[in-house]
């Protein structure tokens, strides 16, 4: 897979994505970025709305 838009890594980040990598079970370094993404975002997206909450359609005037 060719690599396009890939940002340049510190040996540090390398090795801190690395080890989530093995830690979760990953292929690439790219899926262990991206799972830390999708987890920060889902951890920031529930301190907005609150823990638990559920949205819900709403539908017409009570």
């Amino acid at each position: 897979m060719a690599e396009k838009n890939r940002l340049p890594l510190d040996e540090e980040l390398e090795k801190q994505l690395e080890a989530v990598r093995q830690q979760e079970g990953l292929e690439t370094i790219d899926q262990a970025a991206e799972w830390l993404l999708r987890r920060r975002l889902r951890k920031g997206v529930g301190s907005l709305t609150g823990r638990g909450r559920a949205l819900y359609e709403i539908r017409g005037a009570r």
